[in-house]
């Protein structure tokens, strides 16, 4: 266990230390640096860090995070609303759109089912997708969900639920490799598999 000759420090490398991927060794190494920088350096890192707690928001379409309560995707008119990606997560929304190949809406579930870790369609954004699908009546609607099996019993429990609803059911190419967390695929790959998208059985 290190020994810190300030308090100060023992508590700022604690809270650092707890954001996911920073070890104790770089979290150190941040509160010593925003130590030497300029106040106003820190300041604006804290205030940055305080608006985005207190403002940010959920978008009511899509679940994206959101400046307003209708996110920057879902009001931009050049989008397809003809095509709803359906995503597990925020960051799965960002890595489809740096790869510059979808030009469709999104739906972030929040996850997904997951019975071992209790977590049931009830506790995602599924109802909110099958309310949309019903009043906006989609062409079609891509799962863009991680290849696992938690991701495929997901998918499953969604298409029956689309069953009576006039829209194509389609998911993204296996470029992504089985057992892979979308986020973490390369742009190319995530962005080839997005194109070559197949119908869903």
């Amino acid at each position: 266990m290190a020994l810190y000759s300030s308090k100060l420090i023992e508590e700022a490398v604690r809270e650092i230390s707890s954001l996911p991927g920073i070890g104790k060794k770089t979290a150190l190494r941040l509160a010593l640096f925003l130590l030497k920088a300029p106040k106003e350096h820190t300041e604006r890192l804290t205030s940055a860090l305080c608006k985005l707690r207190a403002a940010t928001q959920y978008c009511r379409h899509c679940h994206n995070v959101s400046d307003e309560a209708v996110c920057s995707i879902c009001t931009n008119s050049n989008r397809d609303g003809s095509v709803i990606c359906v995503v597990e997560s925020v960051q799965d929304v960002l890595a489809i759109e740096n790869t510059g190949q979808y030009k469709g809406l999104y739906h972030v579930l929040g996850g997904v089912i997951a019975p071992v870790e209790g977590i049931g369609p009830d506790q995602l954004q599924i109802n909110s997708l099958i309310q949309r699908v019903q009043e906006v009546q989609p062409q079609e609607v891509i799962f863009a969900l991680s290849a696992t099996i938690e991701g495929d019993t997901t998918v499953f429990y969604i298409t029956k639920k689309l069953k009576g609803c006039a829209v194509k059911a389609s998911t993204i190419a296996r470029g992504v490799a089985v057992g892979g967390e979308l986020e973490y695929t390369d742009e190319l790959t995530l962005g080839r598999s997005i194109v070559s998208r197949v119908a869903y059985p």
